[in-house]
């Protein structure tokens, strides 16, 4: 078992999906002997051939419609967009085809492909560069969003989406792509179920439900919490959909207070799901109104990032909130 960071364990899974599955198959802009713009494919065209492992135009569209075909006719195509922030123009394809074939078919035909985003802010990269659109896609039922937030979890949900008969958008957040968060992943092929939320931080004062890096933040102001004397429970939801609706419940019903905390902008984001869900089967026990913390209505600032993004002193304020309500 080796020490490995999110990236690493990207590059990990789509190594052991190469070599033990003939149909697997990676697409995309400078995957090939490049290695990818984060160098999530470095070594494996190398390994595996230009054949498997291959470079396409810079067209997000033909991305994502050539993997659709490939995935119809019997292969395990994982497409790359570079940024999330790219894939706006494969949208048509993402939500009309390939997750409308199992019920335009009547289950006679899937559509297996994994398309592979790095999403988020946090590098500096600016309004094109670290958007967390996910809202959009969880909008389309067919298909799957998973975003994980540990290096070993990363794997598993991968060759999880990997073996999947249905398409699943995994999104990776970049900033948490290296050594900070480092930990043990295992060696050879596992999985990680889909649609099961993971408690990270277990208390009982005050639940905070997030997803993605925003997870490494939500546990910082759980830690800060803590010197106030107040326990709080951080919720990992991994997947987005399917939404682990049990585990959302339960830790509501632990805590009776919530605080949800994600970097998309706060209008519409996956957010205002959760507190739906919460305030339809849940409001008997909440001791205090539901609080969000998200990004911005605005676009993603470039020199301003720090401000847009929530951290851990926005996300207390908000625990501070919804304990003393």
């Amino acid at each position: 078992m080796a020490t490995s960071t999110i990236l690493g364990a990207v590059n990990d899974a789509l190594k052991t999906a190469l070599a033990k599955d003939d149909r697997v198959v990676i697409l995309g802009e400078d995957v090939g002997k490049t290695g990818g713009v984060f160098r999530a494919t470095d070594g494996l065209q190398a390994e595996f051939s230009e054949r498997r492992v291959f470079d396409t135009p810079l067209a997000e569209g033909g991305i994502i419609g050539t993997a659709i075909g490939m995935a119809l006719y019997g292969l395990r195509p994982i497409p790359e967009i570079q940024f999330l922030d790219f894939i706006y123009p494969a949208f048509d394809q993402v939500v009309s085809e390939a997750a409308k074939f199992r019920y335009r078919s009547g289950g006679e035909y899937t559509c297996p492909m994994v398309i592979r985003a790095p999403c988020g802010g946090g590098i500096k990269g600016g309004h094109y560069h670290s958007q967390s659109s996910e809202a959009y896609f969880a909008h389309t039922p067919g298909l799957k969003i998973v975003m994980p937030t540990t290096p070993a979890d990363t794997k598993g949900l991968l060759l999880s989406a990997i073996e999947d008969e249905d398409p699943v958008l995994f999104l990776e957040p970049k900033r948490i792509y290296h050594k900070k968060f480092k930990e043990e992943v295992p060696d050879g092929w596992y999985t990680v179920p889909l649609g099961k939320a993971a408690v990270r931080n277990e208390g009982t004062d005050v639940s905070v439900i997030s997803w993605g890096a925003m997870v490494h933040v939500a546990l910082e102001a759980a830690k800060k919490a803590r010197e106030k004397d107040i326990s709080v429970e951080v919720l990992d939801l991994r997947s987005i959909s399917p939404l682990d609706v049990a585990a959302v419940l339960e830790t509501v019903r632990n805590t009776g207070r919530v605080v949800i905390a994600y970097e998309a902008p706060r209008t519409g984001g996956f957010g205002a799901e959760i507190a739906a869900i919460i305030a339809e089967r849940a409001i008997e026990v909440l001791e205090a109104p539901i609080a969000r913390v998200a990004g911005f209505d605005t676009p993603f600032p470039y020199t301003l990032e720090h401000v847009y993004l929530p951290d851990a002193g926005r996300i207390l304020n908000a625990i501070d909130h919804v304990v003393n309500f």
